[in-house]
């Protein structure tokens, strides 16, 4: 094995700490982005989906405001975004650069995305459903519990594993620009300095993350589905 690395991979080899940091920077960006966000991003969802026109909250200034609000943010290009909150990262972390800067973008990035995801997921939910809830006299918020989130579960897992795939596509990119992670590492030493064998093991570390998360949401999904 060894003789291996040293023959087809000379420079992963002479570098496997660096690996080993990536990765971790990888995850520890894609946890808290993931979890952070989707926090965020489901409150939103949520309430996209009970102020909509004929919703349980119907609240159409609200429901049009958080609607455009998500459309022009997630229109703007990755890449820029994290130029425009240059500033806003720099005051809640105090630097724009490494893995904890990164989380600032990376949220903003995240929540209308994952937002827009769980609106559609909840949308599915038979609406005779809910409206036999309604007819029970549930309240709004007991419906939002027993019956949007408990009926869209499968829903919501499905697009949290998009979701969580779209965070490691994203971290990649946020370390293109200092942010860390395997992103960073198959930019500055791969690309920058020709080594194309750390490119290569650093995108399949950055498929293996994303197989893994897909793998981990069907098992759930085939789990709550039985």
């Amino acid at each position: 094995m060894t003789h291996f690395l040293e023959t087809y991979l000379p420079n992963v080899y002479s570098i496997p700490d660096e690996f080993i940091e990536a990765t971790k920077q990888t995850l520890y960006m894609s946890f808290w982005t993931a979890l952070i966000g989707g926090a965020i991003g489901l409150g939103f969802g949520i309430i996209l989906v009970v102020t909509r026109p004929q919703g349980l909250l119907e609240n159409r200034l609200l429901y049009e405001v958080l609607d455009k609000v998500i459309n022009v943010v997630r229109s703007i290009p990755f890449i820029i975004l994290l130029s425009l909150l240059a500033l806003t990262t720099r005051f809640l972390v105090g630097t724009t650069i490494g893995a904890k800067a990164a989380l600032v973008p990376l949220i903003f990035g995240v929540v209308p995305f994952f937002a827009r995801q769980v609106e559609n997921a909840l949308l599915e939910v038979d609406p005779g459903v809910i409206e036999a809830a309604e007819s029970m006299g549930t309240s709004p918020l007991g419906i939002v519990f027993r019956v949007y989130l408990i009926e869209g579960l499968p829903g919501i897992i499905r697009v949290s594993a998009l979701t969580i795939i779209n965070v490691i596509g994203l971290t990649a990119m946020a370390g293109a620009v200092g942010a860390g992670g395997l992103g960073n590492l198959a930019i500055s030493r791969g690309y920058n300095r020709f080594q194309t064998d750390v490119t290569i093991v650093a995108t399949l570390l950055i498929l293996i993350l994303v197989f893994l998360s897909q793998w981990i949401s069907n098992l759930l999904i085939k789990k709550i589905s039985h």
